[in-house]
């Protein structure tokens, strides 16, 4: 099968299906990086993402007796949405299984995508356990089994993004950053790059905490991580499709590992500057512009935003992830005397005027001189974590600082 070929198919089957996304600069980013920042702006499809595009690809290429069959998927959320209103356009029942870690907000849209068409289980905490159960009842009852990623009529359909860029761009495409969860889009995309605009260095983005795509090429295999950090929800996967990466590791020109806290300070950031609601995968592309500003300075960049299927629930999550990766928050168990006046001795003379108690929580009793308390301070100035230390010090006040105690800080942010 030529994939090249599959996704101009693809085009033409999703034209009256997918919304031509736009191709927008960004001044903001443009002016702060030197550079013409554009961003495709998926997240503005009838489905908050780019996946509808293989999804329906995908299961409009069923035969009437595969359709009868009834299909399945697992997905962590923006693979589900597609399926189900592909499965509502279509009028074909489908099961989605779903990790019971999904944001609700994501379990709802699927439900309402799909309407009376698609049945929801959650199952598992990650998007792997997902799949083994949704694959084990494909097996069972001899459904359809619609892959996330893995698939070539899917990844063609994610290929059309590609072309979209291509038709729209003015100037030629310098660096095209595009994030990797499977690696579908990434597959598809770099496809069309390197039939079309091989110039263009095709720069792959993935979590910090779920480097499947970047560790399976640096092994040159197909790896499972044994753990994987589940925040970027749509980004998340212990293993990249076999398909993906073998398209990925001849195409891509670099993946990037963004941290998850540097991902949640640009989600913040496009809410509060630019009006865009964007879920952690979509955040990605943009997030690593900073570690690619000398490299792209002065070149036209495409950052695919992936998607806007955001939960409100996480916001303060979102927010503590943030303050934490820009050493603005900072926790600490501290032993404090238990003496009138010790708490307003901490506030006058360990504290600045700009720093906050956001968090005390005594934790128990040692003696009746001290006890030891949880502090959690937020800074105005990440600067002045110094001088808080170098206080508590020399006024006599024991501490253990949390920050650089993963499990510990982990149980405090949940």
């Amino acid at each position: 099968m030529n994939l090249f070929k599959e996704i101009l198919e693809a085009e033409k089957q999703l034209q009256l299906v997918v919304q031509k996304t736009p191709l927008l600069e960004n001044l903001n980013l443009s002016e702060e990086y030197n550079a013409t920042i554009l961003l495709k702006r998926e997240d503005l499809q009838v489905v908050r993402s780019y996946k509808i595009r293989g999804a329906y690809n995908k299961i409009s290429s069923l035969t009437e007796a595969e359709r009868t069959q009834g299909i399945v998927c697992a997905s962590a959320g923006n693979h589900a949405q597609g399926v189900a209103y592909s499965c509502n356009l279509l009028q074909i029942k489908g099961v989605i299984y779903m990790p019971k870690t999904t944001p609700k907000q994501k379990i709802k849209q699927v439900q309402q995508f799909g309407k009376k068409y698609v049945e929801i289980i959650l199952t598992g905490d990650t998007f792997d356990d997902a799949f083994s159960t949704a694959i084990a009842a494909c097996e069972k009852d001899k459904s359809i089994f619609i892959h996330p990623f893995d698939d070539l009529k899917v990844i063609a359909g994610q290929g059309t993004v590609g072309l979209e860029i291509l038709e729209s761009a003015k100037k030629p495409i310098d660096y095209l950053f595009v994030p990797i969860g499977g690696g579908g889009l990434a597959a598809g995309l770099s496809t069309v790059f390197k039939q079309l605009n091989h110039n263009t260095k095709i720069i792959g983005v993935e979590p910090e905490g779920a480097p499947s795509m970047k560790t399976s090429i640096a092994n040159n295999k197909n790896t499972v991580l044994e753990s994987i950090d589940k925040f970027v929800d749509g980004a998340a996967v212990k293993q990249v499709g076999e398909i993906t990466f073998s398209i990925c590791k001849e195409n891509l020109d670099d993946i990037i590992l963004v941290p998850e806290g540097k991902v949640c300070t640009t989600i913040l950031r496009l809410y509060n500057e630019e009006a865009m609601v964007v879920e952690p995968a979509g955040a990605l592309t943009i997030a690593a512009l900073d570690f690619y500003k000398e490299k792209i300075r002065g070149k036209n960049v495409v950052c695919i935003v992936s998607g806007s299927n955001n939960d409100i629930e996480r916001t303060e999550e979102i927010k503590e992830r943030s303050l934490f990766y820009e050493g603005l928050k900072h926790y600490f168990m501290i032993q404090f005397p238990q003496r009138p006046g010790a708490l307003k001795e901490f506030v006058n003379t360990i504290l600045g005027e700009n720093d906050d108690i956001t968090y005390f929580q005594f934790a128990k009793k040692n003696s009746r001189e001290v006890g030891s308390v949880l502090v959690g301070l937020e800074l105005k100035n990440k600067e002045d974590i110094h001088a808080i230390k170098s206080n508590m010090t020399s006024h006599g006040f024991e501490y253990r600082y949390l920050n650089e105690k993963e499990d510990l800080y982990a149980q405090l942010i949940g």
